[in-house]
C-alpha cells in the first residue's frame, strides 16, 4: 500500500485530498495543527473503516515538521508521496498591511511547503522513487491586488517547484504543481467579504469571489480529485490547473502586457470589470 502525508487536512481542500486518496487504498497521513479543530475526520474514518492516521503538525516549526514525519516513518514506513496543500490567506494593499502579514504568508505557503519537502526528499532520493505535490494557485502565475502577500507566496513556492523538478527528475521523484481557480473554501469566502480599504483592488476581489462563489462554486473535491489523479498517473508534467476558471484566468493574464495588465489596475471600476468580463467569458 503506497503512503501519502497530506498537510492542512483539517478541512476544504486538504481534507478532501486525505479522503480521496483513502478511498483508492492509500495510506494516508493527514497532518494538521491542531487536531481538535477537526472532528469530524474522525467520524468519517471510523464510519468508511479508512486507512487515515492524523498527527499534529505545524509546518511553521522546523522541529514540529522533523519531530512529526520521523514519528510517521518510524511508525508506517517511507512516504511515497506528499502533498504540501498548509496555506493561508492575506489580502490587501501594500500600504495597509503590515510587514508581518507578508512574513506569515511566506512563513506558512512557502518555508512551511519547504520544511516538508526537506524532511521526506534525501529518503526519496536513496529509493529513487517519490512524489512530491505542492499545492499552488492560479495566483502563482500572476499578482492581482490586493492578494500581493499570497502571490509573493505562491510565486516562490512555484519557483521552489520547478527548482527541485529539476534536481529529482535525475532520481526518478516526481514533482507537481497544482494549481486552482477560485474554489469553494471557507478562505475563498473570507476573501468574498468585502472590507474597508483606501484602494479600490479589496472591493474588486471581493466581487469577484462573492459572485462566483454565489453563481457556480466549485468544491474542493474537484481539487482533492486533480491531485490524487496527478499522484496516480506517471505525468512528468510540472503544472496543472484546475477548476473550471483556471485557465482563463491564466490565459487572461498573458493575453496582456505588463504594461497593459498594470494600466487595468489602474482604470475605474467600470472599465476594469467590463474588460474583465469579455477577457475571461470565453
Amino acid at each position: 500500500m503506497q503512503s501519502v502525508l497530506i498537510t492542512g487536512t483539517s478541512k476544504g481542500i486538504g481534507y478532501e485530498t486525505a479522503l480521496a486518496f483513502a478511498r483508492r487504498g492509500y495510506q494516508v497521513h493527514a497532518t494538521m495543527r491542531n487536531t481538535e479543530q477537526c472532528p469530524t475526520l474522525p467520524e468519517t474514518i471510523a464510519r468508511e473503516k479508512l486507512p487515515i492516521t492524523i498527527s499534529a503538525m505545524d509546518v511553521n516549526s522546523d522541529d514540529s515538521v522533523r519531530e512529526a514525519i520521523r514519528g510517521i516513518v518510524a511508525r508506517h514506513g517511507p512516504i511515497d508521496v506528499l502533498v504540501n496543500n498548509a496555506g493561508i490567506e492575506r489580502f490587501g494593499s501594500i500600504e495597509e498591511l503590515s510587514t508581518e502579514d507578508f512574513r506569515a504568508s511566506m512563513e506558512t505557503n512557502y518555508f512551511g511547503a519547504l520544511r516538508c519537502i526537506k524532511a521526506v526528499i534525501t529518503a526519496m532520493r536513496e529509493r529513487r522513487e517519490g512524489m512530491i505535490i505542492n499545492i499552488s494557485s492560479v495566483a502563482g502565475t500572476f499578482c492581482h491586488p490586493p492578494a500581493t502577500p499570497y502571490c509573493a507566496s505562491k510565486w516562490a513556492l512555484e519557483a521552489l517547484s520547478e527548482g527541485l523538478a529539476c534536481e529529482m527528475k535525475t532520481f526518478g521523484v516526481r514533482v507537481a504543481l497544482v494549481e486552482p481557480g477560485i474554489i469553494d473554501t471557507a478562505m475563498a469566502r473570507r476573501i468574498g467579504e468585502n472590507e474597508p480599504s483606501l484602494y479600490p483592488h479589496r472591493a474588486r476581489i471581493a466581487t469577484l469571489f462573492a459572485s462566483n462563489l454565489a453563481q457556480a462554486p466549485v468544491s474542493p473535491k474537484v481539487v482533492a480529485a486533480k491531485v490524487l489523479d496527478v499522484a496516480k498517473n506517471a505525468t512528468w508534467q510540472l503544472r496543472h490547473p484546475v477548476g473550471p476558471d483556471a485557465l482563463p484566468l491564466i490565459a487572461w493574464r498573458k493575453s496582456m502586457s505588463d504594461e497593459e495588465w498594470i494600466d487595468l489596475h489602474s482604470a475605474d471600476d467600470e472599465t476594469f470589470k467590463r474588460r474583465m468580463a469579455a477577457d475571461t467569458s470565453a
